[in-house]
């Protein structure tokens, strides 16, 4: 079966919609310890195709999820960055990425969020975006303050029962730091 075509790139990224064929890509992702250790996981088969699940109902109803992303020259997968809803507001999404580790390294984060920015920002209508990260996570933190977000408060993330500091980027804030095209 042929995986659905990108409905969004970046110059080496596709994006697409997960869907219920994905749960060994998911498997590869979600259930590494080293991808997950600061989300929670590893994640066991039955957790992995929980979220698969998730994501797949988050499109159906929001029209986002953390799209799995491939490298265009090759079709691996790469990882996955996208949007969550993030209460209380519907206009505020929460974004994040799992980079597999071989790709690690190799500025998929920073490309794909931006991609992603860019697609909340000017294509969703999106207010704010919230992101936030496991307290260890300097990659995350250097990477969130590089992409113009703001410390806001810590904020209790149950899947670690810990604080996890997070950030906001406000609408105004990015278009008022982004060229415009």
């Amino acid at each position: 079966m042929t995986p659905p075509p990108y409905f969004l790139t970046s110059p080496r990224l596709g994006f697409r919609h997960w869907t219920e064929a994905d749960l060994e890509i998911a498997m590869e992702l979600w259930g590494d310890a080293n991808v997950t250790r600061l989300i929670g996981g590893p994640f066991t088969r039955q957790q992995v195709s929980e979220r698969l699940a998730i994501e797949i109902r988050t499109q159906d109803s929001r029209g986002v999820q953390y799209w799995p992303m491939f490298l265009l020259s090759s079709g691996e997968h790469v990882g996955c960055c996208g949007l969550r809803p993030y209460p209380p507001s519907p206009k505020i999404f929460e974004l994040g990425f799992h980079i597999l580790q071989r790709h690690w390294g190799c500025g998929f984060a920073t490309e794909s969020a931006r991609t992603i920015m860019e697609f909340a920002f000017m294509k969703i209508g999106v207010t704010s975006l919230f992101a936030g990260h496991h307290p260890e996570n300097d990659v995350s933190r250097r990477l969130l303050r590089k992409l113009g977000f703001q410390y806001s408060h810590d904020e209790l993330y149950p899947a670690t029962g810990l604080r996890h500091p997070s950030y906001l980027l406000l609408a105004e804030h990015y278009h008022s730091s982004t060229p415009q095209k």
